[in-house]
């Protein structure tokens, strides 16, 4: 507990240790089944091999998915995304295998004629993990008002001076930035959404996008049109679904 309300990790910590754990997870399933060869090494010398170097991509997937999210956008195109991500780890994450492999298993590196022979597995199991990763993050992060007796939400406390104790109906991440919309108008701070999401517990409200936050109860209207949805909120402001959330949300009973 902190502050009266359960402690949480930050969005961003979730997705990075959400990540860490499937990681890990991957090794041990290898490490079971002896997969690309490794069935006549003893289980802990498999386990030894397989959760170091599974982590180690992990790590390497993480730093590439912040480069890849400038440029495609998940929510819209998440088989893109996937492709785009196992392109781009792999060619790195061949060369540590490569050097992980030979070194744990004959103490010395391989002669560079066997890399092209671990490029197919490391493809494989790139692939499989980062689907897996890209769609375990397709339902909304959604808030919850605060119960009686617990702290309120934290982050109207970020709200600039002029906007202190107005009504938040939506926030908006561009950049580095979040644009605060409440019912007295709207001004940026500096700070990122997923950060913002464990601070806005305490609110009614869901991200509807991969750059939108929004308020339950500041939703008026609803317009569908090519497959996608846009949330008419208080004020006129449009706030876009992206089909990667709108089914959580309509299940969630926001239209």
């Amino acid at each position: 507990m902190t502050d009266g309300r359960p402690f949480s990790l930050p969005a961003f910590d979730r997705t990075f240790l959400r990540g860490l754990a499937v990681a890990v997870a991957g090794g041990v399933v290898l490490s079971i089944t002896g997969a690309f060869e490794t069935v006549n090494i003893p289980l802990w010398g498999r386990l030894a091999y397989w959760v170091p170097v599974m982590i180690a991509g992990g790590l390497w997937g993480h730093l590439c998915s912040g480069l890849v999210e400038r440029y495609i956008d998940l929510d819209e195109r998440p088989w893109l995304t996937v492709v785009a991500l196992t392109l781009i780890i792999s060619g790195p994450l061949s060369v540590f295998v490569w050097a992980a492999t030979g070194l744990a298993f004959d103490g010395q590196l391989y002669p560079l004629s066997v890399l092209p022979n671990l490029v197919i597995p490391v493809l494989v199991i790139t692939a499989t993990i980062t689907a897996i990763n890209v769609f375990l993050s397709k339902s909304p992060v959604q808030t919850h008002a605060a119960p009686a007796g617990m702290a309120p939400a934290r982050f109207p406390d970020r709200l600039p001076p002029r906007l202190r104790g107005a009504a938040i109906r939506a926030v908006q991440a561009e950049d580095h930035y979040l644009r605060i919309h409440t019912e007295r108008g709207s001004d940026l701070i500096l700070m990122r959404l997923s950060d913002a999401l464990a601070e806005l517990e305490g609110l009614e409200g869901a991200q509807t996008h991969r750059s939108w936050w929004v308020a339950r109860d500041a939703v008026r209207d609803v317009d569908r049109g090519d497959g996608r949805a846009v949330l008419t909120l208080d004020g006129g402001l449009k706030a876009p679904v992206s089909r990667r959330f709108a089914k959580a949300l309509r299940a969630a009973g926001w239209y």
